[in-house]
């Protein structure tokens, strides 16, 4: 009688710890400077699932630059969703069967639940009195940006800054004469947008830094507000942040339903207010509104109006030998 009672809480046993590694557990692989987004957000997200389903999941993140990101994925980084900066990233994922080829079309605004936009940091009281794009190539003026090879930050930076020239009616040779004077002035580039906001504030490097306008947020939690001053130029450019289910990995897996869930969460008003609470731009229009004082009006222009989209603007600037090799000499 003994045996068979041992064998029966031996069996209990064996349950109960299936069920407890049973537990859903989804990676997201994200860019740099969203990790403060996706810590808050994951929680809110489990504790909205454990509420409405009974359910327990643990959310995983994973933070570098996106580019990088998209290539520790497609090398085997067993992400069940991936949240990136920009859709090049996303595409190079899809272009080697990772993801769906169709991803734009799984989720609402061609699967961008959120954007931003490049703006400015610089010291407190903004002692080199950097106002708009054209003080960043001002003589003795050093500027901090991202590896636009590495990071999808720095490639917004850099496509930014090519676009307020042609927004204000210059050519394509001007906005070229732009940019390489812009990065004459750049010290050191940076491997991501975490790295960069580093080398700005820990390492004492640079007059300003080019970084999402997200980052404003993050460096007030990490180092004390009126360590920076936020400077939005006249115009920037729209940074869509682009997201996917990895099928690769919920195929393995069997966690299709909970990536989808989890990604559809980021649409939620739930999960539109805390991306405006850390200065990541809503989609939706109440949340936009009620944040209206954290979003300043800029003069945007999109990628596709000036570069005809991103992956065109990959292929010209950024692949090897590409436009931002020719103009860029390693320091």
């Amino acid at each position: 009688m003994k045996s068979s009672l041992r064998h029966a809480l031996a069996i209990i046993a064996l349950t109960a710890s299936s069920w407890a590694s049973a537990q859903t557990s989804l990676l997201n692989v994200s860019y740099d400077v969203s990790r403060e987004f996706y810590k808050e957000l994951n929680a809110a997200y489990v504790a909205y699932v454990k509420k409405n389903t009974g359910k327990d999941v643990k959310i995983d993140q994973s933070h570098a630059g996106s580019s990088a990101q998209a290539r520790a994925v497609a090398d085997g980084l067993e992400a069940d969703v991936v949240t990136f900066n920009t859709t090049t990233d996303v595409d190079f994922l899809a272009d080697r069967g990772v993801v769906a080829k169709d991803w734009r079309q799984k989720f609402p605004h061609n699967a961008a639940p959120t954007t931003s936009t490049m703006l400015f940091l610089v010291r407190n009281g903004n002692p080199k009195n950097i106002k708009d794009w054209d003080d960043l190539i001002k003589p003795g003026v050093q500027v901090v940006v991202v590896n636009p090879k590495t990071g999808g930050n720095g490639r917004m930076a850099y496509l930014a800054a090519w676009g307020y020239v042609r927004s204000k009616g210059g050519s394509d040779a001007d906005a070229l004469d732009f940019v390489s004077k812009l990065y004459k002035n750049v010290p050191v580039l940076a491997r991501g947008g975490r790295d960069a906001t580093g080398i700005f504030l820990q390492r004492n490097i640079g007059d300003v830094l080019v970084t999402f306008e997200s980052e404003v947020v993050s460096v007030d939690n990490e180092f004390g507000k009126g360590r920076v001053d936020a400077i939005h130029p006249s115009a920037s450019i729209v940074a869509e942040n682009p997201i996917a289910i990895v099928e690769r990995t919920v195929a393995k897996k069997g966690t299709a339903a909970d990536a989808k869930a989890y990604l559809d969460f980021l649409y939620s008003p739930e999960g539109q207010e805390i991306a405006a609470k850390h200065n990541i731009r809503p989609r939706n229009e109440a949340v936009l509104k009620k944040y209206a004082a954290a979003f300043k009006p800029i003069k945007f222009f999109t990628v596709e109006q000036y570069f005809g989209s991103l992956a065109e603007a990959q292929k010209v600037h950024f692949n090897d030998g590409g436009q931002f090799d020719k103009l860029y000499t390693t320091k």
